[in-house]
């Protein structure tokens, strides 16, 4: 039997040719894959088709999947109560199983998108394309082993079909991501297309993120790889216009991002899980209606004095979260038929595109979803400096950077962190990854490559501590009952432990 993961692979490749180029010789449904692949132009296509394909596991509700069930996001009440496969994501009760079809849905959207890159890789004849194929397959990779542990290899000349020990799967990342920031350019005009410092960027962050046991995880070497990146990029003046989608939203700051727009095929559609059904029921065209899918924690949305996260003047708090529905024509909403309170509590606002704003549904929400921005990088070197015991040079980076534009120049006294410990600057870098990066996807790999997730989720999440099911074998997902099925090479007693 051919394994799953690898099925969909010609009709992948041949769907992307097919939508992407004009092959009168002969009818498109003759194509052969000496034909597809023999050609550097069909292999352009391909990946350019493979961005689309890679762009669109961020898209719409599957794009915040992964996000559901940590200490900064959690679905609405309503949608637990309407999907209880969903809301298993958060619960982590028996529903959170080798069966759960939102997780194996991710699971399967992604491994068509790495075997069709993979033979990109296989038979590209130009570095550049290679280069970018490797990417595309490293990313992907890096994603699924974070989440699932131990994963198959897919590289044609050596294919290991089978789950794969974790340090292998990160020297074959790290492998991708070597070649890749060798052979991209350093800037793109087509900005779906990676850079150098994309590869750079996610080279450290691989070193960084990897887990212990595989014995890859490097601070050194992952700081000599964002020492190549940061000069290169610039944080902007103000931390909202990141996500103001009527500025060019790939600044000096986004070193890979996303690309959409708010027009359909091409939107995100991530508002439509991410605003407030109460707005939505009195204006379809408010710019940050929705259907509440994932909404902040109280830890994310709340001050320090109230047990949350934020410091007293920190600008991206009003940036982040929406805590004001009243509408811009000074209409107030209500709760709707529903009756959940919390379709008026506080909701991510990183996704309102004010282009739809009395023009369109909220539905058409297009602005960039990033994945690599300057920010990230530095708190990543913050993070490494102090794990080396470098904590004033850590915090000194910090309050020059991230912080002090958080601030507007004006660090508080009482929050320059002045004489912290290594423990508490390292407990201190996870609550500033949430105030800087909520919501843009790194969440429950920071929980898992630093031991926090069950910590922190218990606790700060309502539905996993309302059910207090959840375990340390929750820090890797289930592999999906279809896969065990279909896959030869992937049994029962591979499943991992606790499933």
């Amino acid at each position: 039997m051919i394994p799953k993961i690898f099925k969909s692979l010609t009709g992948l490749c041949l769907l992307v040719l097919v939508h992407s180029c004009s092959l009168e010789e002969m009818p498109k449904t003759m194509l052969t894959e000496e034909q597809v692949y023999g050609d550097d132009n069909n292999i352009k296509l391909l990946i350019s088709g493979l961005y689309t394909q890679w762009r669109n596991t961020k898209q719409d509700r599957g794009g915040f999947m992964f996000s559901l069930g940590s200490d900064e996001a959690k679905q609405g009440s309503l949608q637990v109560l309407e999907s209880s496969v969903q809301g298993a994501l958060d619960s982590y009760n028996s529903g959170f199983n080798a069966a759960n079809t939102s997780l194996s849905e991710q699971w399967s959207k992604r491994w068509p998108v790495i075997t069709a890159a993979a033979k990109a890789v296989k038979y590209a004849k130009t570095p550049a394309l290679q280069a970018q194929a490797r990417f595309i397959r490293a990313t992907l990779t890096f994603e699924l082993a974070m989440l699932w542990g131990p994963i198959p290899i897919i590289d044609m000349d050596n294919m290991r079909e089978s789950r794969q020990p974790e340090k292998d799967v990160f020297q074959f990342v790290i492998q991708d991501l070597e070649y890749a920031s060798m052979h991209l350019q350093d800037q793109e005009s087509d900005k779906k297309i990676p850079t150098k410092g994309a590869a750079l960027a996610l080279l450290g962050k691989v070193y960084l993120y990897a887990p212990q046991a595989t014995e890859i995880r490097n601070y050194e070497k992952a700081i000599s790889y964002f020492d190549q990146v940061i000069p290169k990029y610039a944080l902007l003046d103000n931390y909202a216009d990141l996500f103001n989608t009527s500025l060019n939203q790939n600044s000096s700051e986004s070193i890979y991002a996303f690309q959409f727009v708010n027009i359909y095929p091409d939107n995100n559609m991530a508002q439509h899980h991410a605003g407030s059904r109460a707005v939505a029921d009195l204006d379809g065209n408010c710019s940050f209606g929705g259907y509440d899918l994932i909404l902040p924690t109280a830890y994310y949305h709340n001050d320090i004095a109230n047990g949350g996260v934020w410091e007293p003047g920190d600008s991206r708090k009003l940036a982040s979260i929406r805590y004001d529905f009243t509408l811009p024509d000074g209409r107030i909403p209500k709760i709707t038929w529903t009756g959940q309170q919390d379709e008026l509590e506080p909701h991510t606002r990183k996704f309102e595109d004010g282009r739809t704003q009395g023009k369109q549904n909220f539905w058409n929400s297009g602005g960039l979803i990033y994945y690599l921005r300057l920010s990230d990088i530095i708190l990543a070197k913050v993070e490494c400096l102090n794990e080396l015991g470098k904590t004033n040079e850590a915090i000194q980076l910090l309050n020059s950077t991230v912080r002090k534009r958080a601030f507007k120049n004006n660090i508080p006294a009482a929050y320059s962190l002045a004489g912290y410990s290594q423990s508490q600057l390292r407990d201190y870098i996870m609550d500033e990854r949430m105030r800087e990066l909520g919501f843009e996807g790194w969440r429950r790999m920071d929980l898992i490559r630093t031991g926090n997730l069950v910590k922190y989720v218990s606790q700060r999440n309502p539905w996993a501590k309302a059910s207090g099911m959840l375990k340390e074998f929750h820090n890797r997902y289930p592999i999906p009952d279809s896969e065990i099925k279909q896959n030869d090479m992937i049994t029962e007693a591979d499943q991992n432990p606790g499933y």
